[in-house]
């Protein structure tokens, strides 16, 4: 029985480098896997899932993965997402077809929340309909558990106004414990 997956965590918690694991980890069985991710993640400029630690893969956009037609997704032993978060209510529903009506494992990495502690979309639909919750643990530079993430400008200052999504990594984003994220408190520099 195929299962829906999310697996959360915050900025720097690997789960980049998680998802090209597990895919990976089915190729090397001899098992397909397809690396998906939404088209609003661009920042490589072409389809490719990519983590800092310099591991990548070619994926398919999201929209492309709908386009599909169901034997050609049947064909995959596990469909993963990254950046799951980014996902519309809608994907994460068709995300559930996949699972229920073809028996496709669908595993989903993503943010649980953005810079201001709010649920993103996508991640709120998976937390109310996946079938195994995961957290992928990080901490924050005082050693407590990184629960948060902050996003901060070029000043080293900590925001918590603006657009939910600005895409950026390590240059605009931490994970910080809840503590240190409500401070708005970096670190030592």
């Amino acid at each position: 029985m195929a299962k829906l997956y999310f697996r959360y965590g915050v900025m720097g918690s690997s789960k980049t480098a998680n998802a090209l694991m597990v895919r990976y980890n089915y190729e090397e069985r001899g098992q397909k896997a397809l690396m998906v991710k939404p088209v609003l993640d661009q920042r490589e400029g072409k389809p490719v899932v990519s983590s800092r630690i310099g591991l990548s893969y070619p994926c398919v956009w999201f929209d492309d993965l709908r386009s599909m037609p169901e034997a050609q997704v049947r064909a995959y032993q596990c469909v993963i997402v990254d950046e799951a978060q980014f996902l519309t209510r809608d994907e994460v529903d068709y995300l559930t077809h996949i699972v229920d009506d073809w028996n496709v494992p669908v595993i989903c990495y993503g943010l649980r929340s953005d810079f201001k502690g709010e649920l993103f979309p996508g991640s709120q639909a998976l937390l109310a309909r996946a079938d195994i919750i995961e957290e992928i643990k990080t901490i924050c530079w005082c050693g407590k558990k990184a629960t948060c993430n902050a996003r901060f400008d070029e000043h080293g200052r900590v925001l918590k106004e603006g657009e939910q999504v600005v895409l950026g990594a390590n240059d605009k984003y931490i994970g910080l414990c809840r503590k240190h994220w409500k401070e708005g408190n970096l670190g030592p520099q």
